[in-house]
């Protein structure tokens, strides 16, 4: 063989085996290495979204190495506050939006506190085990995780405060540019947990596109049918929806402000053809905790089908849903007159009664039979 074509073939065979062979650092060399000394935080990155992401298949969501410096040993965390790396590798637009947040504003010289500092990524996200933001409880979790004391303080001026935090998202009134919505999600009313997809049996989408053919986003009734659907699957508890409002988007859900521009105004929500109530989506959490979403007529509010879904957020008049109102109103109504009709109707029937035994008992018999005449001779 010339030396030529010696050379341009072993080119050839170390061009192509160069990205497998990073793929095999990225993907397990390198992680077991961290692994022999960091088990712990490994068992953290295993259970979180970044891993998950990498068992289905996606070879750019972040391992080890794309976080830290394989031969550089540090003293603290590689987050960087001043440019969010390494988060902001891959979640640029949202490191923007947390940029001009409240969070990231905050001057530790103006403030008395010690343990005063920037809030970065870490402190709300984790540094390894990374959630999925949609997870139950966690953003909600997270902002309490600070704000302690935040119930309280709102229970001074805001009715139904404890209900307003259960239905209502913390950006979607403190993050007061942003656009809100309705997420209807499904729930299981036994565990009263969100249902998810099972692992490689995804359901909700083919359920949805089926029933929505022309992809113009679920009515009232095609609601009422993916609802079926999901019952005839035999779970623990009927499957039904939670509503909740939120911003439309994982970049507004950063764009925080100081709490004295917060929403506070009742009428932004509890009006007539408020915008929250006019975008809705019907939700459901994949396997790892990611929601996936489709959109639905904001007529659906209107429905029968989706009263037990709003009800956890509803009060009469403050939504503006014409047929919760009416129903609310008749089932008032009816509380206060079924008990005062049959209270009535029980002393009427009592007092027919009573005057018909006193008519019995009083007067001559009627109709009575003359005694026949006594036809014996009296003694001569």
């Amino acid at each position: 063989m010339k030396l030529g074509t010696f050379v341009a073939a072993l080119l050839l065979l170390i061009i192509a085996g160069m990205p497998v062979r990073a793929a095999e650092i990225t993907l397990s060399e390198a992680d077991n290495k961290c692994l022999r000394c960091h088990d712990e935080e490994f068992a953290q990155y295993d259970g979180g979204i970044h891993a998950s992401l990498r068992r289905q298949g996606d070879a750019e969501a972040p391992a080890c190495t794309n976080c830290h410096t394989t031969h550089r040993e540090r003293d603290k965390p590689p987050y960087n506050t001043a440019n969010g790396k390494p988060c902001s590798k891959c979640h640029d637009t949202i490191f923007d939006a947390y940029v001009a947040s409240v969070h990231s504003q905050i001057e530790v010289s103006e403030t008395d506190d010690k343990d005063a500092h920037v809030m970065g990524c870490p402190e709300c996200h984790r540094a390894h085990d990374v959630k999925a933001a949609a997870t139950e409880n966690q953003l909600k979790d997270a902002c309490l995780g600070c704000h302690q004391d935040v119930l309280l303080v709102h229970q001074k001026w805001l009715p139904n405060a404890r209900l307003h935090f259960e239905a209502v998202s913390c950006p979607a009134c403190h993050a007061p540019a942003a656009q809100r919505k309705v997420d209807l999600r499904l729930y299981d009313s036994a565990t009263q947990k969100r249902i998810r997809e099972k692992e490689g049996v995804p359901q909700f989408e083919s359920r949805v596109r089926a029933i929505d053919i022309e992809g113009k986003g679920l009515n009232a009734l095609a609601l009422q049918s993916l609802l079926k659907e999901f019952n005839r699957d035999g779970g623990e508890g009927k499957t039904i929806l939670r509503g909740r409002l939120e911003v439309r988007t994982g970049d507004e859900s950063h764009q925080l402000t100081e709490k004295n521009k917060a929403i506070r105004e009742c009428e932004r929500c509890h009006s007539k053809g408020s915008d929250p109530f006019q975008s809705v989506t019907i939700s459901i959490a994949r396997p790892d905790g990611r929601l996936l979403r489709y959109d639905a007529h904001n007529e659906v509010l209107n429905s029968t089908v989706s009263i037990e879904s709003v009800g956890g957020f509803y009060a009469i008049g403050a939504t503006r849903i014409k047929l919760l109102d009416t129903l609310l109103f008749f089932a008032v109504v009816g509380g206060i007159t079924v008990p005062i009709g049959h209270m009535t109707t029980k002393w009427l029937v009592r007092k027919y009664l009573k005057r018909g035994k006193g008519q019995s008992g009083s007067g001559h018999p009627q109709n009575q039979t003359p005694s026949a005449p006594d036809n014996r001779s009296a003694p001569k």
